[in-house]
């Protein structure tokens, strides 16, 4: 029994000298990529943004993405309602709803087909922006973890003042006249 405890209390020292030792290794902190900030924003967009802690860009993100599918949505919709509105009027397809025959009567066929046409263009349009805002999702995340640790110092400043240069040309001339101007000195 004697030896039990021995052992149980030697081991019990042991770990609590583990679980309270101080670590005298060195930490490295671990240096943000911007690789992962676009692999990360090119599979979820937004997770870029997350990635680089920059929170409150997610919701715009995901704002455009709303947006752009219910242009996408509401264009197709549209799309499918006239082409089924001039199939109706051309005799190809005569099974559509009263919907659908009203709108058929209500316009030509040249003007249904110029309307259909008008919403597959805003539909791959549409499309297109979709393309365009997802990339530029990616490279927003790819730019800001670039930036990340980047430092702007507190003695970046701009001083704006008034100058006045001689005109040489005027001056050759006989005129002594001076130019006004603004001077812009950017200090970094």
């Amino acid at each position: 029994m004697f030896k039990r405890f021995l052992i149980l209390s030697l081991l019990l020292v042991v770990s609590a000298n583990a679980l309270f030792a101080k670590n005298d290794s060195v930490v490295m902190q671990k240096k943000h990529e911007p690789k992962k900030a676009t692999l990360y924003s090119a599979v979820l967009p937004g997770l870029g943004q997350a990635y680089n802690k920059k929170y409150w860009k997610m919701p715009i993100v995901y704002a455009g993405i709303g947006t752009i599918a219910y242009f996408i949505y509401t264009n197709n919709d549209g799309y499918k309602t006239y082409r089924l509105a001039y199939d109706y009027k051309s005799g190809i397809n005569t099974d559509v709803s009263s919907n659908i025959i009203s709108i058929a009567n209500r316009y030509s066929n040249e003007n249904l087909i110029r309307i259909r046409d008008s919403y597959r263009r805003n539909v791959e349009l549409s499309w297109i922006v979709m393309a365009l805002w997802y990339g530029l999702n990616i490279v927003d995340a790819t730019v800001d973890a670039h930036f990340f640790e980047y430092d702007i110092g507190d003695d970046l400043s701009l001083k704006i003042e008034p100058t006045l240069q001689p005109n040489y040309e005027m001056m050759a001339y006989g005129y002594g006249r001076c130019s006004t101007g603004v001077s812009l000195k950017l200090k970094f």
